[in-house]
């Protein structure tokens, strides 16, 4: 916020994370919460979500000053929605059974749902605790102990977390904290021979790191949701170009554009484009950047330096490559000493440029131009990362095409984000393999386990 440091925290060594993951397994063995009966496990997620829900402007305020995300957005992002994902697996977790295979009369067929034992999580630093939530909340809710491992930069929140899962009854050991650095203590986590399933949000060179160590280890399962460069198309024939300008501009520049599934390619129909183009620059201009407590400001932080300085770099490609900054493109507010960027559109970007490629994870829009229907999903998928996009169109015959060719794990139509607990998050293709939130996230945090019986 203003570059000062805010605290300190301590780098798990490897025997740390040693003894947190043998106090996960030593829990877990010993049944107090893998067998404690689904109605106990229910009420001890269900106080977690009150409790969540009475601290959350403390914990808003903690995430802010540790990651920089904008209040208003991140008490509905962070505590808000953490509370509602603890209380969505709370109401779903004894409603998970096996099954009765249709067998021969003689033989009896069970497959019954294991917990896995000990999940190790990785947790990036853009919303520890509505991300957190999403790992936390259905590997508990299935009976499984968990080693979680924040982003070195936004760790506190997360701790409050832990605190407060042990006021709330979670028994000793079933949680386990390590913070720290990826190459350390991530490292440490992700090559140990007593973690059985791995799941991480972050970056795809720290998911290839993560699927290495899994192969030199135990051969644990991997679950990885690694961001996405995901388009925004926007046909000639939008019901609404003023509401998709607005909501577009949200899709990319919330919380500084270090959003997962951040709309940051917009692909925009030639009939409309330099109509569309000036209404998202006016959109993008009128915003308020600055102090994310602030409750005026729409826009915070860059999470660091680092971060940003990675941001800024792209814009050396942009007079090389051919395009045009439209807005934005450089560092504000540096006499607040925090990190600031001005929200960025760049058009004028073919499908071959590094803006088009690769993902910044800041407030950096591309804009392409394109003509008919076929080159829009031509351009969509025309990049390795596939995890969410958007289309707007009144067309409804087209917008079932464009949802069923989109190669991603989310079609937004005629909006831009919000989707909720009862749907699923993933991606394909270098976007990531495996889902959060919804039932198809406890699939992650069980083993299927037959019992085949002669009658």
């Amino acid at each position: 916020m203003d570059g000062s440091y805010l605290t300190t925290l301590s780098g798990a060594s490897v025997g740390d994370v040693d003894r947190a993951v043998a106090s996960a397994r030593a829990t877990f063995d010993d049944g107090r919460w893998s067998r404690m009966a689904p109605a106990g496990r229910k009420k001890i997620l269900h106080k977690i979500a009150d409790r969540i829900e009475a601290e959350a402007v403390a914990l808003a305020v903690l995430g802010v000053r540790d990651n920089g995300t904008e209040f208003n957005m991140a008490l509905k992002a962070e505590p808000g929605s953490a509370a509602g994902t603890f209380r969505y697996y709370a109401e779903a977790l004894d409603k998970v059974g096996g099954e009765i295979a249709p067998t021969a009369p003689d033989v009896l067929g069970l497959v019954h749902k294991a917990p896995v034992g000990v999940v190790g999580a990785i947790v990036p630093w853009n919303f520890p605790l509505m991300i957190g939530a999403w790992k936390l909340a259905p590997a508990l809710a299935m009976g499984n102990s968990v080693v979680l491992k924040p982003a070195e930069t936004a760790s506190l929140s997360l701790l409050r977390l832990a605190q407060i899962c042990a006021d709330c009854g979670l028994p000793d050991g079933v949680l386990n904290v390590v913070t720290g650095s990826g190459a350390e203590t991530g490292a440490a986590l992700s090559m140990h021979m007593d973690v059985d399933v791995l799941t991480f949000t972050g970056s795809g060179g720290t998911g290839r790191r993560l699927l290495e160590a899994s192969a030199r280890s135990n051969l644990k399962r991997c679950y990885l949701e690694l961001g996405g460069k995901s388009p925004n198309i926007v046909f000639a024939d939008a019901p609404d170009l003023a509401k998709a300008a607005k909501v577009s501009a949200a899709g990319i520049f919330r919380n500084s554009g270090q959003v997962c599934v951040a709309g940051s390619r917009l692909l925009v129909q030639s009939d409309i484009h330099d109509e569309f183009v000036a209404m998202l620059q006016a959109e993008a201009q009128a915003l308020r950047v600055g102090d994310p407590l602030d409750l005026n400001t729409q826009i915070g932080a860059v999470n660091s330096e680092d971060q940003l300085a990675r941001n800024l770099s792209f814009m050396d490609t942009v007079g090389p490559e051919g395009g045009r900054i439209v807005t934005g493109g450089t560092r504000i507010l540096a006499g607040t000493g925090g990190t600031y960027m001005a929200p960025t559109i760049v058009a004028d970007v073919t499908r071959d440029a590094t803006l088009f490629q690769q993902e910044v994870f800041g407030p950096v829009l591309s804009v392409t131009k394109f003509d008919t229907e076929e080159e829009a999903l031509s351009l969509a998928n025309a990049t390795d990362f596939g995890l969410a996009a958007g289309v707007w169109t009144a067309n409804l015959g087209r917008a079932h095409r464009m949802v069923a060719g989109i190669r991603t794990g989310v079609v937004h139509v005629n909006t831009y984000g919000g989707a909720d607990n009862t749907v699923p998050l993933g991606g394909v293709g270098q976007s990531g393999n495996g889902h959060d939130k919804s039932l198809h996230a406890l699939d992650k945090y069980v083993d299927l386990k037959t019992a085949w019986i002669q009658l």
